[in-house]
């Protein structure tokens, strides 16, 4: 009796997974997230909750195509667009254990540069980020991390 019970639960199990793939089709995909990148304050707030809360919504239409991150470090790093957002998704949840402290170097119609400071327990990062406004929306095109 157990052993038909083990079958009939094994079969309701199979059954509910093969309606659940069928239901989503072959090679379907979640619909893209809606950022809206409207401005440069909305932007920066993006970037910020990508970087500090695991947020992964809208990272590929957050970064300019031509996006470069540099980190100062006594081994001056370098990594593009792809490398970081690959990196962010991996880290989609992930909320980190500092105080973000912004401020804004430079505006106009159409760039921004603001200073994001990250303050951890033992160290700060500090991050230039330059974003612009490319193709009805803005970007984010430069990023500079230095720690102390």
């Amino acid at each position: 009796m157990k052993a038909l019970a083990k079958t009939f639960a094994a079969v309701a199990l199979i059954a509910v997974s093969a309606f659940t793939m069928a239901a989503e089709g072959p090679g379907s995909k979640p619909a893209k997230a809606n950022v809206n990148l409207s401005t440069a304050d909305f932007a920066l707030q993006h970037y910020v909750a990508v970087t500090t809360e695991g947020e992964s919504a809208g990272v590929e239409e957050l970064f300019a195509g031509d996006f470069s991150q540099k980190i100062q470090a006594p081994n001056v790093m370098t990594y593009g667009r792809n490398a970081v957002i690959t990196s962010l998704k991996k880290q989609k949840g992930e909320i980190l254990n500092c105080k973000t402290n912004i401020k804004i170097v430079e505006k106009s119609a159409d760039y921004m540069i603001a200073k994001i400071v990250l303050k951890f327990d033992h160290f700060s990062l500090t991050d230039l980020v330059t974003l612009g406004y490319e193709n009805g929306c803005w970007k984010v095109f430069r990023s500079v991390h230095s720690y102390q």
